[in-house]
């Protein structure tokens, strides 16, 4: 018992320091995209608004996914920080099981095993809803973001995106809104 207490104080510590959302329990399954096409899927998209993470500190955010070879996907993000520079991370997606192309692994690192990202929902020209979770023991920790083809997105595709969210038990009101102004942004075109 005692080690259970100690796990779940190191966790909630961890929690609170990172601002990335551990919550009790099992990570939910939600529904994903049917019948995923990657090659519609690639491209760059804007982030609209994410979960808060820890890798994660900018602003003007976006993704680029190129096609790296069969079932591997090339990800490149890139966001303007604080003091003016441009952060990236390179990456590259996999598809886990043939059978549910949506359900997708990324690893930035090779040291760091590859963490889940699931497409929930997207029109391949306009929006994705993007979803991971991870389990850890008695607790779970997600990852969510709305990201567009455009810097912005209509606010009731944003609603409707946080509501299948917040079917699966999601804490919508945790997302933050990502800058994408052009003129702030402009950095970023350079």
């Amino acid at each position: 018992m005692k080690a259970v207490q100690a796990l779940t104080l190191t966790l909630l510590l961890v929690a609170g320091a990172s601002a990335q959302l551990l919550k009790s329990g099992k990570c939910p399954n939600p529904a994903v995209q049917s019948n995923f096409d990657a090659s519609r899927y690639l491209g760059k998209w804007y982030e609209i608004r994410k979960l808060p993470t820890t890798f994660q500190k900018g602003q003007c955010a976006t993704a680029n996914y190129t096609l790296k070879g069969p079932g591997e996907i090339a990800v490149l993000n890139r966001e303007l920080l604080d003091d003016g520079t441009i952060g990236s991370a390179v990456g590259t997606a996999k598809v886990k099981d043939p059978a549910e192309p949506a359900k997708l692994e990324v690893s930035f690192f090779e040291d760091t095993p590859p963490g889940p990202y699931w497409v929930l929902s997207t029109d391949y020209d306009s929006y994705t809803l993007i979803y991971g979770c991870t389990d850890y023991g008695l607790f779970h920790m997600e990852l969510s973001w709305i990201l567009s083809r455009e810097p912005t997105l209509p606010e009731e595709t944003v609603e409707k995106l946080l509501g299948i969210l917040s079917s699966v038990g999601v804490s919508v009101d945790e997302m933050v809104p990502t800058v994408q102004d052009e003129s702030y942004c402009s950095a970023m075109n350079q």
